[in-house]
């Protein structure tokens, strides 16, 4: 049998994440921080401990079938690979950010200036798109204190809080794009069975962690009233209670709305409600 190969992150902001997801999908294996592959063993997978900037070109290649990366590094490396699933961490924002005492009101006050950034590529552009002519000077490390030193006007760079900029005098000025984890695969990846089977795997984690799972009792005069609130995976589970004309009501609750679901839940008749993680949704 063939043995995958997904790439993730060696070190840095999404590489403890990376690990918790492959590992809450079931998968057994070692984090070990000195090596660069790690095997699976209850699932025909191998590991690979990558620096991020190399991950989209080791999947384009085939060297790696699948990577976990951000979106921003896939658009800076510029490689044809497939967008298999996006992952709901590591979001963050590319932005252009000035210094404090900076007047500037519009994009055109950018024209002329000079913008230290990791990112030229994905920066170029922006600058194009938007008919801005400036001059992008590409620094590696710590681009936030390039105008403090006088070496660029402003700065384009990843945001996530915006505690840098604040501690360096920056504001943040224009988005340039937004970025988040992403499962990408080498062409043609994306109907083989193997990667099907853990793209499923990863998407009932991320469902599960989406949703609550919810069991409360109510009056059966209240019951049409509770189902109406609780559409559920497809629709509420109903038994009956010891008590006479009382019902247990099981379903699941989307994250997003939980709390307001809950309120509207109580003014309906809801009692004893119970409020439960889940583990895996599998559709």
């Amino acid at each position: 049998m063939k043995t995958l190969k997904i790439a993730i992150q060696k070190s840095g902001r999404l590489n403890e994440k990376s690990v918790e997801l492959l590992k809450n999908c079931g998968l057994s294996f070692e984090n070990y921080k000195s090596s660069l592959i790690s095997p699976v063993s209850n699932f025909p997978l191998e590991i690979l401990f990558l620096r991020d900037d190399d991950i989209p070109e080791y999947v384009q290649d085939g060297i790696a079938d699948l990577g976990i990366v951000g979106e921003n590094v896939i658009q800076e490396t510029e490689v044809e690979v497939s967008y298999l699933q996006r992952l709901g961490f590591g979001k963050c924002s590319l932005k252009i950010a000035v210094p404090n005492n900076d007047d500037i009101q519009s994009l055109a006050g950018l024209n002329g200036k000079s913008i230290a950034t990791t990112y030229p590529v994905i920066l170029g552009k922006f600058l194009k798109e938007n008919g801005i002519q400036s001059d992008i000077r590409t620094i590696s490390g710590s681009v936030e204190i390039s105008p403090g030193l006088g070496l660029a006007d402003a700065i384009c760079d990843l945001v996530s809080t915006g505690g840098t900029l604040k501690s360096n005098g920056l504001k943040p000025f224009a988005d340039v794009m937004s970025s988040e984890a992403v499962l990408i695969g080498r062409k043609g990846s994306e109907t083989e069975d193997l990667v099907l089977e853990l793209i499923q795997r990863i998407q009932s984690v991320l469902r599960a962690k989406e949703t609550k799972y919810v069991v409360l009792n109510v009056h059966r005069d209240n019951l049409a009233a509770i189902i109406a609130l609780l559409p559920g995976v497809k629709s509420p589970s109903v038994v009956p209670l010891a008590e006479e004309n009382w019902v247990a009501v099981h379903t699941v609750i989307p994250e997003r709305d939980f709390w307001d679901r809950i309120s509207q839940l109580k003014q309906a008749g809801a009692q004893g409600i119970v409020v439960m993680p889940i583990e895996k949704i599998i559709l």
